[in-house]
């Protein structure tokens, strides 16, 4: 490779990024840099250092004097400007302190002592109280926990509301639209489109609910978890009650008051495993979607210029099913490793949870690029109304569920025997059916003739009104 082929990789861009999140799908994920980028881990790192550093003169810890505390008070829109303005070159600015601390937590202090150097007042004096009692973890845990709350809140629950949405219409729509059901691969009795969606879209939104209610978990509580340093600074304070109010009151997150040095990170393996039990219903959909398609059920839409395969012109690929079950299985081995490996940490401490913890936007990443997917995939196919009609029509067999039901019904020996030998793997016209229900002996003739003006299209039970009311649950 030349010199300029090497120099021009070495520039970021969607052409060089390793991965298709920064590079193919950058499009479809952007909105989570602003969560789980570096520049969005350091952002939030240096609200965590700021908002405890306005903690201190609140709880009045620090200090009492009442004109040092209005002071903070007064100067309290520059400390929220250095968060709210957060720039890349505050980020490229950290990143050149990193490269001399080799500790990029301590860096984020360093940054901040400066801004405070840079204040046109007095402010520089309390640079000291910056960081105060806190252990790296104090400001990590707390920044990725903010992370996780703001993103699912910003961007992931509405998308998935927005896959739910699609669900919730689709089954609408297809609610009376019969279709010969598939069990174990073989024709089955018969429901409708729209209940066949439902289904998911009742797993769907059973399992945003469980999502929505986790809540991350944040520590404050020093070197190993026990408010050591905070004590001997001031042991008249009531430090496990302040740690308490900053989590809750000041960041809104939920208080974890039992851990070591890290934040066991419980709270992120149950999102973990929700989000990938979300994922697998929808690989489940994404399957049975690409399976209906395949079938004939659906039509794709043909966009103009596109083209399905390089050799064959009259293909239209599922590919927006195909693509979302990739990546949701992406995300999904993510997600498995987070819940696994995330809440152990040796003895008090130790960094594996670090570096997987950077990789968490990965795995929202793929799980938002299939959400997006799916819902352009939904929004290029129209049912098959003729063919559905058809495969019906040619399956009569379908019937001798309700028939030797009915049988039964009036002591009639042997229906299921007699029925079993009229289908058993076989493909029943209509005339054979009509035959056979004409010489049923002992059915009623008020039944007899409702079986005759069954068809397959009619035997849907409850579907069509299941499907209609999908949204009552």
């Amino acid at each position: 490779m030349s010199t300029q082929q090497q120099s021009s990789l070495s520039k970021v861009s969607s052409l060089t990024a390793i991965s298709p999140i920064d590079g193919r799908y950058a499009r479809q994920s952007h909105e989570l840099r602003e969560y789980f980028s570096e520049y969005a881990l350091m952002r939030y790192r240096v609200f965590v250092e700021l908002e405890w550093f306005k903690r201190l003169f609140q709880e009045q810890i620090t200090t009492s004097d009442s004109r040092e505390i209005q002071y903070i008070i007064e100067n309290q829109g520059y400390l929220d400007k250095i968060f709210e303005n957060f720039s890349m070159e505050d980020a490229e600015r950290i990143k050149t302190i990193e490269a001399t601390t080799n500790h990029d937590v301590k860096a984020v202090e360093y940054f901040l002592k400066e801004k405070f150097d840079q204040h046109p007042g007095e402010l520089s004096k309390y640079k000291e109280m910056l960081h105060f009692s806190c252990t790296s973890e104090d400001i990590n845990n707390l920044a990725y926990a903010l992370m996780l709350q703001r993103s699912s809140e910003k961007v992931m629950h509405p998308a998935l509301d927005a896959v739910y949405g699609s669900l919730e219409e689709m089954s609408a729509k297809y609610a009376g639209v019969p279709m010969m059901c598939r069990t174990h691969g073989q024709s089955a009795t018969p429901s409708t489109m729209g209940k066949e969606v439902a289904n998911f879209g009742y797993r769907l939104k059973k399992q945003i609910k469980e999502i929505k209610r986790i809540k991350p978990q944040g520590k404050f509580n020093g070197a190993v978890g026990n408010l050591n340093a905070h004590k001997v600074a001031y042991p008249e304070k009531d430090w496990v009650r302040i740690s308490q109010r900053f989590v809750e009151d000041a960041l809104g997150l939920e208080w974890n008051p039992y851990t070591t040095q890290i934040e066991p990170h419980d709270a992120v393996a149950r999102m973990s495993l929700e989000m990938s039990l979300a994922n697998t219903i929808l690989i489940d959909f994404s399957r049975d979607m690409w399976g209906y398609v395949s079938q004939g059920y659906f039509k794709q839409r043909n966009v103009k210029g596109e083209i399905g395969s390089s050799t064959m012109p009259h293909k239209i690929n599922p590919i927006d099913f195909e693509n979302a079950e990739g990546n949701l299985g992406l995300a999904n081995a993510l997600f498995t490793h987070f819940a696994q490996k995330l809440p152990i940490s040796r003895f008090q401490r130790d960094l594996s949870d670090s570096t997987v913890l950077r990789n968490l936007g990965v795995a929202f990443s793929y799980s938002l690029q299939s959400y997006k997917a799916l819902g352009k995939g939904l929004s290029r196919v129209d049912i098959n109304q003729e063919r559905l009609d058809e495969e019906l029509s040619q399956h009569y067999e379908l019937l001798a569920e309700p028939v030797q039901t009915v049988m039964r019904k009036y002591d009639i020996a042997n229906p299921y025997e007699k029925l079993k030998e009229l289908t058993r793997g076989k493909v029943v016209t209509r005339e054979v059916y009509l035959e056979f229900v004409k010489g049923i002996e002992g059915l009623p003739e008020d039944e007899r003739k409702r079986m005759l003006e069954l068809t397959p299209q009619k035997y849907i039970g409850y579907a069509e009104k299941m499907a209609k009311g999908l949204s009552q649950y």
